[in-house]
Order: structure tokens, then C-alpha cells, then sequence
């Protein structure tokens, strides 16, 4: 993808993946506490901490509270996280004094099955769940992050293969059935409010707890999005553009990627302002 300026001129050049992780990284709060995993949900929350947001409170499930990485984590038991964090207790401390209380304002998860309630499988796919088609690594602590987390983000990739009508099991709820189902299960957080993918970005309606889109990335059209949902995918009223990565946010995650190893990273990124690999034009 790529910003014009005002000259008609190409001014910045980046990913879809990149695109995510920035948006990712922006819904991220000052002062927040985030319940952060491995991967693109570490990049969004160490981007957020080097930018917008240096009082983010990151937790990792290993038992870190406070860490503050000068390069990201391999695993949540690298040893940086423990170096850099305000204090290291037990892992079930964590989830018994910090999540299931409702301490933590916002978790982090993936998905390899997500529906239009919000709903996540990474259990299983296929009908039968002693034979299925792919069996999946499973839970981890995701269900308890998407039961009591004041609010859930996803962040996934989208495509009709993983934006499904109904998911083949659920392993984590989001809205459940619709509305009031997250009651009536005795589920104490918010449940997901943004669905974050490399086209856009997704909230949940108000009366329907369905999914509907209501952000797109410049470059990208809503019958793009909607080729890639697996459901009816509706439009939210106030749909926007989101705005481009800023020169700054840019360098800083194309920073923390550079500390990884590169058989990790993919390779080293370019600079700021230079053509990214698979950028689209």
C-alpha cells in the first residue's frame, strides 16, 4: 500500500501486515493495562508503548507484569520479560488475582475460525471434533481472556476460509448466540470490540452483537472486504478510512522487527519511507 501526497507523489510505502499492526497499536490507551501474546498482538503493544501510549501496562501470560521490552519477545518466556518487568509472579496469580477479577482493561487474541458473533475456534475444524479435517493447538488461556478482559481484540487476517458464518467449535465466545448470551453464560467482560484484519476493521452492532464493518484501509473497498467475509457482511453507518502509518509509526515497528532474528522476522524490513516487500502499490 501507498500514501500519495499532495503532489500525486508516492510519500510512504508499507504492508497490509504492517497497516494491521499500526491499526492494532492505536487502539491501545495510555495508561491501559493489555494482556499481550506472542506475535502481532507483542509488535501492536510494544508499538503502542514506543509511541502514543509509554504508560501501557503489558502482561504477559508467563507471569511478567510491567515488562518493558527493548526488543520483542521470542516466546512469553524470554528472559527480556522478566528483566524489564515491575514484578514476576506466578502464573496463576495471573489469572486468578488479574483477569478473571476483571483487573486487565484489554486482552489480545487470534483466531483461525472467527464468526459474525465474535465467536473464536482455534480447537478444531471439521463437524466431528474426534475426526476433524485440522485439529488445532487449542485453548491456552484464551477463554479466560475473552470472558473477563474489559474489552477483547482480534487480530486476524481476513479471508472466507477464516471469516466463517459459524464457527466449527467454539473455543473462545465472544457474543455467544447475540444479545444477552454473554449474561447468561455469567461472562464478566465486554467482550470483543474491534476485529482488526489486513483490510479493516470490524465492530460489533449495538442491538445485534453482529459484526459489521466500520473502518477500511486506503487502497481497499468495501466489495474487497466483503469478498473475504464468509457471512453477510453489513456496513456500520459511520463507516471511515482509516488513516495511513505515520513516517513515525512506521520506524518504530519496522525498529522492534529489526531485533528479532531473521529467520523470525522474515528478514530484515526496509527503512522508513522506503518500498516495503509485497507492498502494494
Amino acid at each position: 500500500m501507498s500514501e500519495p501526497s499532495e503532489r500525486g507523489e508516492t510519500a510512504l510505502s508499507y504492508t497490509a501486515d504492517e497497516m494491521m499492526t499500526v491499526t492494532a497499536a492505536r487502539a491501545l490507551r495510555d495508561g491501559m493495562t493489555c494482556f499481550v501474546g506472542i506475535g502481532r498482538p507483542s509488535e501492536a503493544a510494544n508499538l503502542a508503548r514506543a509511541t502514543h501510549a509509554p504508560n501501557l501496562v503489558l502482561i504477559y501470560e508467563s507471569g511478567t507484569i510491567g515488562a518493558k521490552p527493548g526488543a520483542l519477545p521470542l516466546s512469553i518466556g524470554d528472559g527480556i520479560l522478566a528483566e524489564t518487568a515491575d514484578s514476576v509472579v506466578s502464573v496463576p496469580e495471573i489469572f486468578n488475582y488479574w483477569l478473571q477479577p476483571g483487573r486487565i482493561d484489554v486482552g489480545f487474541l487470534g483466531a483461525a475460525q472467527l464468526d459474525k458473533s465474535g465467536n473464536i475456534n482455534t480447537t478444531v475444524i471439521g463437524p466431528d471434533y474426534a475426526d476433524p479435517r485440522v485439529r488445532l493447538p487449542g485453548a491456552g488461556g484464551a477463554p479466560e481472556i475473552a470472558a473477563a478482559c474489559r474489552e477483547v481484540i482480534v487480530v486476524i487476517k481476513q479471508s472466507r476460509r477464516a471469516f466463517v458464518d459459524h464457527v466449527d467449535f467454539v473455543t473462545s465466545v465472544g457474543f455467544g448466540d447475540g444479545p444477552g448470551s454473554r449474561q447468561r453464560l455469567g461472562l464478566t467482560g465486554a467482550g470483543p470490540r474491534r476485529i482488526i484484519t489486513d483490510l479493516g476493521v470490524l465492530e460489533p452492532d449495538p442491538d445485534t452483537c453482529e459484526f459489521v464493518l466500520t473502518g477500511t484501509y486506503p487502497g481497499v473497498s468495501v466489495a474487497d472486504i466483503k469478498g473475504r467475509t464468509g457471512w453477510d457482511l453489513q456496513v456500520g453507518r459511520d463507516l471511515s478510512e482509516l488513516p495511513s502509518p505515520s513516517p513515525a509509526e512506521l520506524a518504530a515497528l519496522r525498529g522492534l522487527i529489526a531485533t528479532m532474528p531473521a529467520a523470525v522476522a522474515g528478514g530484515a524490513p526496509p527503512a522508513a519511507g522506503a518500498p516495503a516487500e509485497g507492498a502494494v502499490r
